[in-house]
């Protein structure tokens, strides 16, 4: 425990890995801050890695928004229908919620969501 925090070892290399600082900037946009959270808590990092580094998977998202091909249309079509290996996901998320993932990706900087609650025993 450092500071009366405590740090579980997962969430400390989801966390650290995301970005070089924990938290979200002041400047980060709600739909962005709400974007990462969605990521990390709706498991998309499991496949896609918690860096968006891609994995054996699933490819890597963390420079999809400099790919001309993949525009925002296409991006929240991929979440919705699915595809290659995705499975959809249009039952499984909100029109806002796919907006907000998607604002995140197209992101200039991802920025790392604030640590998960810890599960409670």
């Amino acid at each position: 425990m450092i500071s009366g925090i405590k740090f579980f070892p997962a969430i400390v290399v989801l966390v650290s890995v995301f970005a070089t600082t924990a938290g979200f900037a002041a400047d980060t946009p709600a739909d962005v801050k709400a974007g990462a959270t969605l990521y990390r808590d709706k498991g998309c990092g499991f496949c896609h890695g918690p860096a968006l580094q891609g994995t054996k998977k699933a490819p890597a998202l963390a420079d999809i928004r400099n790919d001309k091909a993949w525009p925002a249309g296409k991006m929240t079509t991929q979440i919705l229908d699915g595809g290659q290996k995705m499975p959809p996901f249009r039952d499984a998320l909100s029109d806002e919620e796919i907006a907000q993932l998607v604002a995140f990706l197209r992101a200039k900087d991802h920025p790392a969501p604030p640590p998960a609650d810890p599960p409670s025993h």
